[in-house]
């Protein structure tokens, strides 16, 4: 039998606005949801650069993993959603600078628009206590 599904929540990270969690995790595996550049105290930065927010984003999902015990060295994928493909060297080095190292399997999709007019959205998959 396997384990149940487990919900995620943490304070590092914004509150979902919507119906979803944070993340789940089922049989050591961490589902991280889409992360926008929104603080964790729920305040939007959608007025921020392109780098501020994608930082934010990075930090949200980072977060968001470690409340489920998941390292960055623990992180198997990371799909990122870019406003504008012209976005994409950029966002590359402020993700390699923030992964420092780790070299997660990632997608980088350049999309027309997000919520709220964010730049940046990024979900991840890790696995708990990898290192």
């Amino acid at each position: 039998m396997s384990d149940p599904i487990t919900r995620i929540t943490t304070e590092a990270a914004p509150s979902p606005a919507g119906h979803y969690s944070q993340a789940t995790a089922w049989n050591g595996l961490v589902f991280a949801s889409g992360q926008l550049g929104v603080r964790p105290d729920g305040t939007h930065s959608f007025d921020a650069s392109f780098e501020e927010q994608a930082r934010q984003a990075i930090e949200n999902v980072l977060a968001v993993l470690r409340a489920a015990g998941c390292g960055p060295e623990g992180i198997l994928r990371v799909t990122a959603y870019i406003v504008g493909a012209d976005k994409w060297p950029e966002f590359n080095q402020i993700y390699a600078s923030m992964f420092d190292g780790v070299k997660p399997a990632r997608t980088v999709v350049p999309v027309p628009e997000l919520h709220h007019g964010y730049l940046v959205e990024i979900d991840a998959i890790g696995v708990r206590g990898a290192s």
